[in-house]
């Protein structure tokens, strides 16, 4: 018996030997022997134009919604009087700086006006710094021709962020205060942060219809999650010695919130407003889709029609509206934390301010009174010099470069990506679903591997298989560049602080950029293709990868590297044997933010000839008969995104136990 149980190797032994790298890998090499037995069969392949069941009853849904939009009950008296309140918030903010409103042909605050109150404000709360680069940048919307664009984009931001911060923030607080309310709100953040910004779209228009109101429900919605989840932690986030300090005093549960709890967490909950802020401008720049007026229009159009002049000209626009926000959000929460002693003002500032203040009123009357005032003089021709000199660089680009360019994207695209988008398109269903299911098991468990079950039965379910795979396997290319992009550079930055504080900067100003800015370069350098959409989603995720790698490098134990060191280790094998090791939970939660980042920018793409699910989408929107299409094309964009997110979340998980 003794022998017999030697002869029996314990499982965890058995667990030792056979590594998780060896089962993926496993996996990998049974789908490319059963790709080579059974390629071409049972694909669930579909022409653009073809449409399943599905689709056609989508169309359906959407219209009958429509031919009872004004008469059944639950439009009548809850969807439309939502649309209608907001279309009236928008309407009247859009009437103050953006559009004409009544009889008057100009807004009731001009330019003058406009750009005396952004100053003032961004002084007020910030500094004079970051008023001068206010003033500066909302001067310079005017100098582009882009005046009016401009002041939509920022009316629909202005009025999406209002309604976001009034439901957002007691909803934080609440969440802040309730261990059982943060439970049940933590699921559907993580879901409505997990969802590119393409989706949110053709669902709420089947709702809202199209144009500015929709925009701003759409914006809402992507923006309010952050200011929930800021927020609530912004309220756990007060040390308990305090809050028992003032329990302890007699004050009641009320008092506790408005004179303890919110007061210390003001600073935490201004940087939830700077993100909410920059989610909206991001979202509003997107829903001109749904004929949302403003620069994001203007870019749409160029990108469709391929004018790198104008689009160029439109994005700059979004880029510096975008510094602007983020400097002043950003300065105001700096200046809170500042002051800890409820937030007044020193008294030498206090006269400066009501001069400022009563400078701001007469240059907001001289705007209101005078058309001088009102209407920005000149012409654009700024605008039109940016434009054109874009324009050049891109025929010159196109012109001199055609060669490195041209063989870049056929390296990239016949190395990598082509081959894989074969195997996932021309393998059976069946096979690509087993084997996403049996990756999700390995690498995060088996709740994973079931969230992997799930979300491949509703991608066969909704009849654009064949263009999910499309999707995922430009998704999956930019996410190993991203990859390789993060550690090259993560390593640098994180073992280098000089490094670090000379990247970093340009790093945080990438990532208020919105995703729409970064297709126009890329369009000018490799023209409509799909491999714009990948190098444009490899640069707008590769500076969230970089900082995460980085941050993990940096926090591996000095003592260990010092030990690598003195053992005779190589540069290269500290980095490789010991650094990125134990770095390898920051690695995986790269991974998981670089893709999720990689899909939104991915779908995005099918402006620019990217095709697949991105371009069903922006068809559902611009062909009737394709909305059935295109909103099934939504929720398959909704599941990659969840099963992505919820492989390499759990896989992070492991990887820290």
């Amino acid at each position: 018996m003794a022998v017999a149980a030697d002869a029996t190797p314990p499982v965890a032994t058995v667990r030792e030997r056979v590594s998780r790298p060896m089962v993926v890998a496993a996996v990998l090499i049974a789908w490319l022997v059963l790709f080579t037995v059974l390629r071409g069969r049972q694909t669930l392949a579909l022409a653009a134009a073809d449409l399943t069941g599905l689709h056609r009853w989508l169309n359906d849904v959407n219209d009958t919604i429509g031919a009872n939009r004004n008469s059944n009950p639950v439009f009548l008296y809850f969807f439309n009087e939502i649309r209608l309140v907001i279309d009236n918030l928008v309407t009247f903010v859009q009437s103050l700086i953006s559009q004409p409103s009544g009889s008057r042909p100009v807004p009731q605050i001009g330019w003058l006006g406009v750009v005396g109150l952004t100053g003032y404000v961004s002084w007020a709360v910030g500094n004079w710094r970051v008023a001068l680069l206010a003033v500066a940048g909302f001067t310079f919307f005017g100098l582009q021709g882009l005046w009016q664009e401009s002041m939509d984009t920022l009316a629909l931001t202005l009025s999406a962020v209002i309604v976001a911060l009034l439901i957002g923030i007691p909803l934080g607080v609440w969440a802040g205060l309730s261990d059982r309310f943060n439970r049940i709100m933590t699921p559907f953040l993580d879901f409505m942060q997990t969802m590119p910004t393409f989706v949110y779209l053709a669902p709420l228009t089947l709702i809202f219809l199209i144009g500015g109101a929709s925009a701003v429900i759409t914006t809402v919605i992507y923006a309010a999650p952050p200011a929930i989840r800021i927020t609530a932690h912004a309220i756990r986030s007060v040390p308990e010695t305090t809050v028992e300090a003032a329990d302890s005093l007699g004050t009641t549960r009320s008092q506790q919130l408005l004179k303890v709890l919110l007061p210390m967490s003001r600073r935490t909950v201004v940087m939830g407003v700077n993100q909410t802020i920059m989610a909206a401008l991001a979202m509003v720049t997107i829903a001109a889709l749904i004929d949302a007026p403003g620069l994001g229009k203007t870019v749409v159009q160029a990108l469709q029609s391929l004018d790198v002049g104008t689009a160029f000209n439109a994005g700059l626009a979004i880029v510096v509206m975008a510094i602007v926000l983020d400097r002043v959000t950003t300065a105001a929460a700096a200046r809170t934390g500042a002051r800890p002693t409820g937030g007044r003002f020193p008294k030498w500032r206090r006269p400066l301010l009501v001069a400022g203040g009563i400078g701001a009123v007469v240059l907001v009357y001289l705007s209101h009174t005078y058309v001088w005032a009102a209407e920005f003089p000149g012409n654009g021709s700024a605008g039109s010099h940016i434009a054109s000199a874009a324009d050049t660089t891109t025929t010159w680009l196109q012109d001199h470069l055609s060669g490195v360019t041209n063989g870049i994207r056929n390296v990239i695209t016949d190395g990598l990506l082509n081959p894989f988008q074969t195997l996932l398109t021309d393998s059976p269903w069946w096979l690509v679903g087993v084997t996403l299911v049996a990756l999700g098991a390995v690498l995060g468990g088996w709740r994973a591997g079931a969230t992997a079950a799930v979300c491949v039965a509703l991608l066969v379910g909704t009849g654009v298989w064949s263009d999910s795979m499309t999707t995922l396997a430009s998704t999956a290319v930019a996410t190993v560049l991203v990859m390789l992009l993060g550690a090259v550079f993560g390593v640098w930055m994180g073992r280098s602080r000089v490094v670090d504080r000379l990247v970093r900067p340009t790093l945080d100003a990438a990532q208020v950029m919105p995703p729409f800015v970064y297709l126009v370069p890329f369009l000018a350098l490799f023209g409509a293709t799909r491999f714009t959409a990948i190098v444009a989603a490899v640069v707008y995720a590769a500076p969230v990868a970089i900082k995460i790698i980085a941050d993990g490098v940096r926090n591996v134990s000095e003592s260990t590297v010092e030990a690598a060191t003195s053992a005779g280790c190589t540069t290269w094998q500290i980095i490789t044997k010991v650094q990125l090791p134990m770095a390898r939970s920051a690695l995986t939660l790269a991974t998981n933010q670089g893709l999720i980042y990689v899909l939104s920018m991915v779908v995005v793409g099918g402006l620019v000839g990217a095709g697949a699910l991105g371009y069903d989408v922006v068809a559902g929107f611009s062909q009737g008969e394709l909305y059935g299409k295109g909103l099934a094309a939504g929720l398959a964009i909704v599941l990659l995104g969840v099963m992505f997110d919820r492989i390499t979340q759990a896989a992070a998980r492991r990887t820290r136990a």
